[in-house]
């Protein structure tokens, strides 16, 4: 709608991850560099965590465009299974065959295992990627590490990427937990963009869509800063709907009146923002009880 108003080609600001839009900045490069050295020859478990939106599927999709072609990659997006259901869902990534009358525990690692030996002697390598894992269970990761178990004297022949909210941090620190989490060679904490970081991330995404003019003003990048705490994907559904509101107002320049009123429309409540919504009928509500007891009383009186 507001494309050819502002001179852009395409939506600069979609929270489809578009691998075209890639924006890493320093700490979405440090996270790449931890994994990358996590999955050395020697590596088992990698954890990458941070707050929704803050980009961890963005690392984690560059990570996966520099592997060599003879990686092969299983990438489970729902880990909320039973230990059995994650050995079939490994098995469907990794193009294993299984007989579903026959699928136990046993047969289904025994498989994993025969595919990880068959990787490794053609001089190829196997990873497991889960992404949402602060979902799994303390018995379903007691089961990846039993996978982790195959090796030979240089490498794991299995390895795992763990991406989660912070949640998972706190998951791993169980004592039933403690054999897997000294198996991680590598972890690292995204955190949100800086305001530099944003202005950049702005202007790199207005760039990739077609212009190099300035859309939004510097006041309004800080406050965009400000309203989303620096998180990717706020920035993204703030930007676009701020953009809907200049075209709206057939404005060529995004100001901060522009982008309170996106705020409101899109981001979700702050805890003082719910309370003053929900306080203020209540106390509409009190007032005109008051001044309809005192309209009746003042009837008797006069």
């Amino acid at each position: 709608m507001y494309l050819s108003f502002f001179g852009l080609v395409e939506k600069p600001f979609s929270i489809a991850p578009n691998p075209e839009y890639l924006f890493l900045s320093d700490r979405h490069k440090e996270a790449l560099a931890h994994l990358t050295f996590g999955l050395g020859d020697a590596g088992g478990f990698v954890l990458l965590t941070g707050e929704v939106g803050t980009g961890k599927t963005t690392v984690t999709r560059c990570m996966l465009a520099e592997l060599p072609d003879s990686t092969q990659v299983a990438f489970v997006l729902n880990p909320s299974l039973s230990e059995l259901e994650l050995l079939a869902s490994i098995c469907d990534e990794l193009r294993i065959r299984y007989k579903k009358s026959d699928a136990t525990l046993k047969n289904l690692t025994d498989k994993i295992k025969n595919r990880l030996l068959k990787n490794h002697q053609k001089g190829g390598h196997t990873m497991l990627i889960i992404d949402e894992a602060q979902h799994l269970a303390p018995a379903v990761l007691e089961q990846l590490r039993l996978l982790t178990n195959l090796e030979t004297n240089q490498k794991k022949l299995l390895q795992i990427i763990l991406v989660g909210q912070p949640e998972l941090q706190q998951l791993l620190k169980r004592n039933e937990l403690r054999q897997l989490a000294q198996r991680i060679t590598a972890r690292y904490h995204l955190l949100p963009l800086t305001e530099a970081q944003v202005f950049a991330y702005i202007e790199h995404r207005l760039n990739k869509a077609g212009t190099d003019s300035p859309i939004f003003a510097s006041n309004s990048i800080k406050m965009i800063h400000q309203l989303t705490a620096g998180i990717p994907r706020l920035i993204n559904l703030l930007c676009d709907r701020a953009l809907m509101g200049a075209f709206a107002s057939q404005q060529l320049h995004v100001n901060k009146m522009i982008i309170k009123q996106a705020a409101i429309e899109v981001l979700p409540l702050q805890p003082e923002q719910e309370t003053r919504n929900l306080i203020s009928p209540v106390i509409l509500s009190m007032a005109a009880i008051i001044c309809i007891t005192l309209g009746f009383a003042l009837s008797f009186i006069f």
